[in-house]
């Protein structure tokens, strides 16, 4: 019994011993975002309870702290996780100095051109595609034939929000023969949520009942102008509950709702969340820490997560499921399952968005 007890005592060591230090270095929107840093956060955290790593964070207050931080945590950590396409030069200098740390971008893309380093491997997502089912449950939501979006910085993954957003819209107006109308507006970065809010406010003053944001904590002022909107149309107070907020939805027959993203947002103004466009950052941070624990199941290069691979999604929207149409959810499912198909590519580019077309498209029902 004594060899048996020591024989797992000196087991508990080693696999303690050869857990994975773990460092994330978040983009400037810094924890607490409730989005793509909190997002991706979650991941890494996931990691500590499942894979018994040990964790922590760095936070990049200004884009000149990228180098600084990515190096400090290559220096003490077995994986550090880079936060954001913002973060895209300071990784490709860092990494080839640190050959034995293993590097995971989070939306991170090489340009043309650029070979990755043997121990950087890069997440992307197919954000269209999930910006495609919020555009289209927005347009078959909205009672003024108007909606909103706001981005942060007009980099590539939220010019992929943006025209998959715009995508699932057009689809709307073919299949339904409507014209839902999109007014676009972007904020110039990811940190001030009262710009978020007071562009929100203006894009709902020019007609839009539904805003859809991609500008990290900048877009949480969308939800707080949704609220504020909503509560003032409805003639409630802030106390109101949510069964309070959807009577009078049903009474006034029509409101006002912000659109999250990255992360399931519903719940930062529930009833007048509508939904979230998510982008499965946790999911891409966890399997990347998991992949670095061998250099057998560790694989550099690109890695691109859609619907399909469950890299994005949309939110099961908790507070607001009620207010939809069965039919609504029936062809947001169908339409779901064409795009894994791919007999359905939602565009990422301004070009594919002019040639987009779903014309064809029958629902089964």
């Amino acid at each position: 019994m004594k060899k048996v007890l020591s024989m797992m005592l000196v087991l508990a060591f080693v696999v303690s011993s050869f857990a994975l230090t773990v460092t994330m270095v978040s983009d400037t929107g810094g924890l607490g975002d409730k989005s793509f840093n909190d997002g991706t956060w979650a991941g890494v955290l996931r990691a500590k309870d499942e894979l018994k790593a040990n964790v922590k964070v760095l936070i990049s207050k200004e884009q000149t702290d990228y180098v600084t931080n990515l190096s400090n945590a290559a220096k003490e950590s077995d994986v550090v996780i880079a936060v954001g396409f913002m973060m895209t030069s300071a990784l490709f200098d860092v990494a080839p100095q640190f050959p034995r740390t293993k590097f995971i971008g989070i939306d991170i893309a090489p340009s043309q051109g650029t070979t990755i380093p043997s121990n950087v491997a890069l997440y992307l997502f197919k954000e269209q595609e999930s910006a495609f089912l919020v555009g289209y449950l927005s347009a078959s939501m909205t009672k003024t034939g108007k909606l909103g979006f706001i981005g942060g910085i007009e980099i590539p993954p939220v010019k992929r929000f943006e025209f998959g957003y715009r995508a699932g819209i057009k689809a709307y107006n073919e299949i339904h023969n409507k014209n839902v109308e999109a007014i676009l507006g972007y904020a110039g970065g990811f940190g001030d949520v009262a710009k978020g809010k007071q562009m929100a406010m203006a894009q709902f003053a020019q007609g839009a009942d539904i805003i859809f944001h991609a500008a990290g904590a900048t877009g949480n002022g969308a939800f707080d102008a949704a609220k504020e909107k909503g509560l003032s149309f409805y003639g409630l107070d802030a106390n109101a509950t949510l069964k309070d907020i959807i009577d009078k939805y049903y009474e006034k027959g029509r409101g006002y709702f912000a659109v999250g993203v990255d992360s399931d947002q519903d719940y930062l103004a529930p009833g007048f969340g509508l939904a979230s466009a998510m982008k499965r950052v946790d999911t891409a941070a966890f399997l990347g820490i998991k992949s670095s624990r061998s250099a057998r199941s560790f694989k550099s290069g690109v890695h691109t997560l859609g619907l399909k691979e469950n890299g994005v999604d949309i939110s099961p929207m908790k507070y607001t499921k009620g207010m939809v149409s069965n039919s609504t959810f029936a062809e947001l499912a169908y339409l779901s399952s064409l795009i894994k198909q791919g007999q359905v590519n939602v565009p990422d580019s301004e070009d594919g968005l002019a040639s987009f077309d779903v014309t064809s498209v029958k629902f089964p029902f």
